[in-house]
């Protein structure tokens, strides 16, 4: 490890269980009132996608139904994070409490954590916790109630339309937006979809106050995040950091001394090379310097040992798998770049094959129809501009 120590953060996993004593602060409370912290706190969602929580909240609260939905997004299939997992193992009350007052504020009585099926062996556990939670509601005089929800193990199914697709009986497959779910979700009402540990960082916001979340991070990346990190680092595991830092505090950190990429977000996301660890910070695109680059939470460091040729490869067999084949240019494109890369690797195809398949990769970010097909361009385009010489020897 690196002589510069980030500062570990210690909110989610922080033991607190006074579980009665927040829901009562939040039912004693106003809806604007709560929707202004989670709004004055900066939290994004946590899931990628960093859509502001609080607006999320303010427009499914707004939007006219007679039904309303909660959902908890554990479908954590992203390559490389595994962070959800630990939440609902250890402060599973976190995020039924973020759920409860998500369903308080928007007017919904029924909630549902959508789990993957990888994690099915939670599913006791889970369901004693929330067994244990319908008291505490219930002496509260809250009719709000939270049912688990099992997927099937695709991956497609973490995009929030798909998940729905799946919970109504359907092939996980993505609809088109507008509307979105904030209008038309779940059986066709008003839905909120958050991600487990957006979830979990409401409780410490209801808890002690936007000011301390937002005082966390840098201006437009408020708080703290969960880092999963794996690959060639000698301290693998999950840890609670602040938004903004650059990516070569977090190698100065994590990595072996021999560093010279980082998968940043998963197969989904963007490969950082070791000449551009200074530039590049770890946030939501804003008023940051140089690069920063939003993150679900997977962080996979590789060193020199590693082939990037094999680590695109690998992630161009894990798209073709995982693409629900709905729309031409994800069901072809992730093919026809498998076969690319392969080719060229060979020598069947020129070494400036390679730049064709870069503009196909464009194509799929602008025609794909979901999140899988257009982030395919992510570690395509980052892994082949700046390996370059390993996709051809």
């Amino acid at each position: 490890m690196g002589k510069h120590m980030l500062k570990r953060i210690d909110l989610i996993f922080k033991n607190e269980h006074d579980t009665d004593a927040i829901l009562q602060k939040i039912f004693k409370r106003s809806n604007e009132d709560l929707i202004n912290d989670l709004i004055g706190s900066g939290l994004k969602g946590r899931g990628g996608a960093g859509f502001p929580t609080g607006l999320k909240w303010k427009l499914t609260s707004e939007a006219e139904g007679d039904e309303k939905y909660v959902i908890c997004n554990a479908d954590e299939g992203e390559p490389g994070t595994f962070k959800d997992r630990e939440i609902l193992s250890q402060v599973p009350h976190k995020v039924l409490t973020g759920m409860a007052a998500c369903g308080r504020i928007i007017g919904a009585k029924k909630g549902f954590i959508y789990l993957r099926g990888e994690y099915n062996f939670l599913k006791p556990d889970l369901q004693k916790e929330i067994d244990n939670f319908h008291t505490t509601l219930k002496s509260l005089k809250s009719d709000f109630r939270i049912e688990i929800f099992s997927g099937s193990g695709a991956y497609i199914c973490g995009e929030e339309s798909s998940l729905m697709e799946s919970m109504e009986g359907r092939r996980g497959e993505p609809r088109n937006k507008p509307p979105f779910p904030t209008e038309i979700g779940y059986l066709g009402k008003p839905t909120v979809i958050n991600n487990v540990e957006t979830l979990a960082h409401a409780w410490t916001i209801f808890k002690y106050g936007p000011k301390k979340f937002r005082d966390l991070g840098v201006q437009d990346s408020r708080g703290s995040k969960l880092f999963s990190v794996s690959g060639d680092t000698p301290v693998a595991g999950i840890y609670e950091l602040e938004l903004g830092m650059s990516l070569q505090d977090f190698v100065d950190d994590f990595g072996d001394g021999d560093t010279k990429a980082v998968q940043v977000g998963g197969a989904a996301g963007f490969c950082v090379p070791r000449k551009k660890f200074r530039e590049t910070a770890i946030g939501y695109q804003g008023k940051l310097t140089g690069i920063s680059l939003p993150t679900g939470g997977s962080m996979m460091l590789f060193n020199s040992s590693r082939s990037m040729y094999n680590v695109l490869k690998n992630y161009l067999e894990f798209f073709e798998e995982e693409s629900c084949g709905q729309c031409t240019p994800c069901r072809v494109g992730c093919q026809q770049l498998l076969e690319g890369v392969e080719a060229v690797k060979r020598g069947d195809k020129p070494h400036h094959y390679l730049d064709k398949l870069m503009r196909l990769t464009e194509t799929m970010k602008l025609t794909a129809k979901c999140g899988l097909g257009q982030s395919v361009a992510n570690s395509f385009s980052s892994i082949v501009e700046n390996f370059r010489e390993e996709m051809i020897y």
